[in-house]
């Protein structure tokens, strides 16, 4: 059976495959790497896995396993990533949860989670809004069902994996395309959603470092925790200066805060959006500031206006991630994990899935594989 469901007014429909279960709320509501010593104790989760799954059903293949995967917010991105499940769904044989928290908190998070977990789910897949303050409450999680973490890591949790790209590489990125459109420097503003979460500290680093040509990697701000950049303050280099780093939690307040910025750094002339909302957030704040020409805008996922701004020369391109891979991966790892089988965790316990820039020379492509997956 299929089942569809939303918590403010739930539609079926009905088939032969197993149980899917999507939504927190309507469909109109909207990293790092670690070793083996920090990721916990793989082979006695795996293990509790194997003997949960086989006492419920008598056999590691069973269908009735469920698995859940929450995000951080309802958000477009989560959209695709929704689709992926669905497909690992059908394609595996197992039950899937979506999850989408109405509000982007990680008290929200726990109670969904544990509401979940009560109802009797056998592994979890989550992004980490706070890995600072979440990480004792995942490992207690961890203790009792498997754990993975997708898109934003808790790098010091018991979590079997991280599934995600590398926000440093993808952040240095989106340094590149600024510096396409820009070859001899000027003057940038970073938005972005929040900075308590792990991909948005290492995004953001990763800007700013291709910026102003260090030759550093993550490594270097694991190794040397102080050498983060202030998000305060003016950070100036290799022709660039930065004017500042602007946190916005929805799109709403991005543009608003895109539109203070035209007013208080008149010489701007670029704005990044490292968050799938910024951009067209931005975008918006130009066009209704009459800047269109004089402030480009980069940008980082792949919301429909922003690639079609690409398309239309008013958006210098955008680093996108892969979130059906996202949910399909989250689902078939821990699925294997259920039915036993360890070997699908990495020795370096994460499943890179690549972050690609699209400009004007591959939106078309892009969009239309985009828009095969996800049905539109």
């Amino acid at each position: 059976m299929l089942l569809m469901a939303s918590c403010s007014g739930c539609s079926r429909t009905e088939s032969d495959a197993p149980a899917y279960k999507a939504g927190e709320a309507s469909s109109t509501d909207s990293s790092s790497g670690v070793s083996s010593a920090d990721s916990g104790d793989d082979g006695s989760a795996a293990d509790r896995a194997k003997d949960s799954a086989a006492s419920r059903t008598g056999d590691e293949g069973a269908s009735d396993l469920s698995v859940a995967f929450v995000t951080n917010q309802i958000a477009d991105f989560w959209r695709i990533a929704e689709a992926g499940c669905r497909d690992a769904s059908k394609d595996l044989g197992i039950e899937v949860n979506v999850r989408m928290p109405p509000r982007a908190t990680a008290d929200e998070q726990k109670r969904i989670v544990e509401d979940l977990i009560t109802a009797g789910i056998d592994g979890l897949a989550i992004t980490v809004l706070d890995a600072d303050n979440q990480t004792e409450w995942l490992n207690s999680v961890a203790e009792r069902i498997p754990l993975v973490i997708h898109d934003a890591d808790a790098p010091n949790a018991n979590r079997l994996m991280y599934i995600g790209m590398n926000n440093y590489k993808a952040g240095r990125a989106c340094g590149q395309l600024v510096k396409q459109a820009l070859p001899s420097g000027g003057n940038v503003a970073l938005f972005i959603g929040r900075m308590e979460q792990d991909n948005s500290r290492y995004r953001r680093q990763g800007v700013i470092d291709e910026l102003l040509h260090r030759d550093r990697d993550a490594s270097y701000y694991q190794s040397q925790a102080k050498s983060w950049d202030d998000t305060e303050g003016v950070i100036e280099g290799n022709g660039f200066n930065i004017l500042a780093t602007i946190v916005a939690g929805n799109f709403e307040e991005s543009q608003a805060k895109a539109e203070d910025a035209i007013n208080t750094y008149p010489d701007m002339n670029m704005m990044v959006g490292l968050f799938e909302y910024n951009p067209p957030a931005c975008l918006q704040a130009i066009k209704k500031a009459g800047k269109q020409g004089v402030i480009q805008v980069v940008g980082f996922d792949e919301n429909a206006v922003t690639l079609q701004a690409i398309k239309d020369g008013e958006c210098v391109g955008t680093v996108v991630q892969n979130p059906y891979q996202y949910g399909y991966e989250s689902v078939r790892v821990l699925t294997q994990i259920l039915r036993g089988d360890k070997s699908v965790i990495p020795e370096s316990h994460e499943l890179d899935i690549p972050a690609r820039a699209i400009t004007q020379e591959n939106v078309d492509e892009y969009w239309a594989d985009l828009r095969a997956k996800v049905g539109g």
